[in-house]
């Protein structure tokens, strides 16, 4: 399958110019040519290439819409890492296994204060034409750590901390009806130096629930890695 990114709408679907770009100049696709196409919101549209000097159209054969999504809609709230490279990292293979939100997390321990988060919305697309996604992942941009407190759902919301001092349960000690019972699990992972204890401890008072992913002491990419293939494997 050959998957693009475009709108559709009434029957009709537009190529993104990007997209349409990448078809003429990169792949060097003809006409006639087989393609699908999706909005990243669970329609997909099958048909053949149309070049009408630099536009290329859809010569539509079938739209499929409303297609089904993970059951369980994972959620990470990360901190990004000072090396933007990381992070980026994370949306990439996060993306490609499932991930269905994520929220750029800005925490007291945070370095980074600024970064592109258009950049990252157009990597989570790429990742996932590239895994075959036709629900993509929302992309929200950088929060404040006691903005994103405020609505949490303690019974589906956990954070993962390193603070051995703390209470924390075992990831596995949530179990697969917990996962399965749930329409959305968040998670929040912090930065290189962890949270604070003083967040770790707000989020104990509004029941939040810690977990430890292990022994081992992982860098913040890798936690949020860890987490989107802990929810893939059970989903």
């Amino acid at each position: 399958m050959k998957l693009f990114y475009g709108e559709i709408a009434d029957n009709k679907v537009f190529i993104d110019s990007e997209e349409q770009t990448h078809i003429v100049k990169v792949l060097r696709m003809r006409s006639g040519e087989e393609i699908f196409v999706t909005d990243g919101k669970g329609n997909l549209a099958k048909g053949n290439l149309i070049f009408e000097g630099k536009k290329v159209s859809l010569d539509i054969s079938e739209i499929k819409e409303d297609l089904p999504n993970f059951p369980t809609q994972l959620h990470i709230a990360i901190a990004p890492t000072k090396n933007i490279d990381r992070i980026e990292f994370f949306v990439e293979k996060a993306t490609e296994m499932g991930i269905s939100e994520i929220t750029i997390l800005q925490t007291e321990k945070t370095e980074r204060k600024n970064l592109n988060i258009e950049k990252l919305r157009k990597q989570s697309i790429s990742a996932s034409k590239q895994s075959l996604r036709v629900h993509f992942p929302v992309i929200n941009d950088l929060t404040k750590f006691s903005d994103f407190i405020k609505n949490v759902d303690p019974e589906t919301t956990f954070v993962a901390h390193c603070n051995e001092n703390l209470e924390r349960i075992d990831l596995k000690l949530i179990q697969q009806e917990q996962h399965d019972s749930a329409k959305t699990i968040t998670f929040l992972i912090g930065p290189e130096g962890d949270f604070s204890e003083k967040e770790i401890k707000l989020l104990a008072e509004k029941g939040v629930k810690a977990v430890s992913l292990g022994n081992q002491r992982l860098r913040t990419e890798t936690a949020g890695v860890f987490v989107a293939a802990w929810n893939y494997g059970l989903m």
